[in-house]
């Protein structure tokens, strides 16, 4: 399972969505949806803009968990 953990970092760096979103000149909307992990599809181009806005790696942002069968 791959998880987007945006609320962790936000939380940790002390930056709102709202404040990424005019960091990035990325819509509120998208960010707040990468926020709540309701992207289906990521969009790299979005990821990278979020990565440079708080100064981390993608590594910091996602995060991926084996799925149990």
């Amino acid at each position: 399972m791959i998880r987007i953990s945006l609320d962790k970092v936000l939380e940790k760096t002390g930056i709102s969505r709202y404040e990424l979103a005019k960091r990035t000149g990325i819509r509120y909307q998208i960010i707040d949806n990468y926020y709540k992990n309701k992207v289906k599809r990521y969009d790299s181009y979005i990821l990278e803009r979020i990565c440079d806005a708080l100064n981390c790696t993608i590594c910091d942002i996602i995060e991926y968990k084996k799925a149990r069968l």
